[in-house]
């Protein structure tokens, strides 16, 4: 492929992200700027004292999910990427579902079952190193936490690498 063909195709994949990630969010802003930049929300979360948190999850294989905090008066006052190892790792033992939304977001699977009867909600993430995995959390069918732990996505081939069917 010419040098050329290899430009317009990066920018035609560039442009093709837009509206993925918030690119032009700042606090103060309303909630028109919000979603002419990400789109409808995904999910609405009720935090202390009136504010709120928006979710933008990017679909079922997407890696990515911001949420956006919004002030009583419909202002941006943060925002940032939810689906991290970092985040992963403080899911704990007796946290219910609603604590889950709030805190990553919608999962990008549900499956009913799991040890316990309950649900097992996995999410996708990009990984540090690159690898194909996703984390899951078995909650029992009050919605309670049981577990987290970290696997290798079905989406992926034996080496830890995504399968592009």
């Amino acid at each position: 492929m010419s040098r050329t063909g290899i430009a317009a195709l990066a920018v035609v994949a560039l442009s093709a992200c837009s509206g993925y990630a918030p690119r032009h969010l700042a606090a103060g802003q309303g909630m028109a700027e919000v979603t002419a930049d990400l789109g409808n929300p995904t999910g609405r979360y009720a935090l202390p004292e009136g504010a709120t948190r928006l979710e933008f999850a990017r679909g079922p294989y997407g890696k990515h999910t911001y949420m956006v905090d919004m002030d009583p008066q419909g202002q941006v006052t943060g925002w940032k990427q939810v689906l991290t190892e970092e985040n992963f790792n403080q899911v704990r033992r007796g946290q219910t579902s609603n604590d889950l939304l709030l805190f990553i977001g919608r999962p990008s699977e549900r499956r009913s079952g799991g040890w316990q009867g309950g649900e097992v909600w996995s999410y996708r993430y990009e990984t540090i190193m690159g690898l194909c995995q996703w984390f899951q959390v078995s909650l029992t069918s009050a919605g309670v936490v049981t577990d987290g732990a970290y696997g290798i996505d079905p989406h992926c081939d034996a080496g830890g690498r995504e399968r592009h069917e």
